[in-house]
């Protein structure tokens, strides 16, 4: 495994099944500071350092349902809501998670059952806990909306105001990711793979970068910046029975910084030797540090003669975490991740990260609902 970061990086331990490595990373990161709905996007000038540890992976199976767990959200205490894209009806469920409050490992998942909209499932795929209502917000790649509810479940008839562009998402890469952040007052989503308006999308034979676009929404619900992200190529370079590649989760953090989770499923197309493996990649970003917010209007494309006279930055990136999954002979510890959400602070203030990934319902009894945590310090 290589980092390649311009900051300091340590090995802990190899993967393993099971787990995977004990990962620290140092990042240089602003203090935190108390914005405004006006001056979200403002950073201080001070910087100081976090470290990224990445927990091994654990499960849960007695406790918690087989899912397709592709979203969390903390509600505070240990409470948590996740949604699973192929739930019986549009809604959510409310999970208790433990956490050793020295390594943020998680000690214990309990269920507390499933909130439902009493409507047709829309591919839910984020959620994101709104203090200001005491109300969720589900987003769904079917629709490509994000809807609020109530903690029982119920829509309250508010929506965020999507910009018409994200209407025309494709398939199984639509609204992938969705977070919330309280002191920025903004939340943040984005597709999981390249819109039509905006390139061609990768894959093992289309080796180019997916070009994404994170939106930011005010607490208004309505539309604010607008960034372009660029994704890393496709390291799968041979036919697949199951592919995958896109960013699967955002974060938002405290000073205006955001967690990208990049994530590419690979599966054999071989009958005789099955083999998957899922590389995940956790990279860093700070919109507030680019020059002007690369704003792109529904009628503009980012490629094209019309994108070469009106340049839209790609947002620096920087990576903090890496690790791969695997499903063979030898190791069954596949997990496509594809939630994560902040908790709460440990004993020390350190922050922990944790994460979720679908595992198909347990896919014929080889797949499981793994969780993982990532300390931030």
């Amino acid at each position: 495994m290589f980092l390649s970061v311009l900051t300091s990086v340590s090995f802990a331990q190899t993967d393993i099944a099971g787990g995977a490595s004990a990962v620290s990373v140092s990042f240089p990161q602003p203090e935190t500071i108390a914005l405004s709905s006006s001056d979200a996007i403002s950073r201080s000038e001070s910087p100081r350092r976090l470290s990224f540890t990445v927990n091994p992976q654990q499960r849960f199976h007695r406790s918690i349902p087989a899912g397709n767990y592709s979203g969390i959200t903390y509600l505070g205490g240990n409470r948590y809501a996740l949604v699973s894209d192929k739930a019986a009806e549009d809604g959510f469920y409310v999970f208790r998670i433990d956490l050793d409050s020295v390594s943020g490992k998680i000690t214990n998942v309990v269920n507390e059952g499933y909130r439902s909209a009493g409507m047709p499932n829309r591919d839910m795929e984020g959620i994101a806990w709104f203090p200001l209502a005491g109300t969720v917000f589900v987003s769904g790649e079917r629709d490509n909306a994000v809807y609020e509810h109530t903690l029982d479940g119920r829509r309250t008839g508010r929506r965020l105001d999507m910009p018409s562009v994200f209407v025309s998402a494709t398939g199984n890469y639509g609204l992938e990711s969705l977070t919330y952040n309280a002191v920025t007052h903004r939340f943040w989503t984005t597709t999981e793979s390249t819109l039509p308006a905006d390139g061609p999308q990768a894959g093992p034979f289309n080796p180019v970068r997916n070009r994404l676009r994170l939106q930011s929404f005010d607490d208004r619900l309505q539309p604010a910046e607008q960034y372009l992200y660029e994704m890393d190529e496709p390291a799968v370079r041979k036919p697949a029975r199951h592919y995958a590649m896109g960013v699967s989760e955002l974060c938002a953090l405290d000073d205006g910084r955001l967690l990208v989770l990049e994530r590419e499923f690979f599966s054999s197309s071989s009958a005789v030797i099955p083999y998957a493996n899922v590389s995940c990649k956790l990279y860093m970003v700070n919109p507030s540090a680019a020059q002007q917010p690369g704003q792109v209007s529904s009628q503009q494309s980012m490629s094209g003669q019309m994108a070469a006279r009106q340049p839209v930055q790609v947002l620096e990136k920087e990576l903090v975490a890496e690790f791969r999954t695997k499903l063979n002979l030898f190791r069954q510890n596949l997990a496509n991740y594809e939630g994560m959400c902040l908790g709460p602070k440990l004993a020390n203030g350190s922050r922990v990260l944790i994460m979720v990934c679908d595992s198909q319902n347990r896919y014929k009894g080889v797949l499981r609902d793994w969780f993982r945590t990532i300390v931030v310090r």
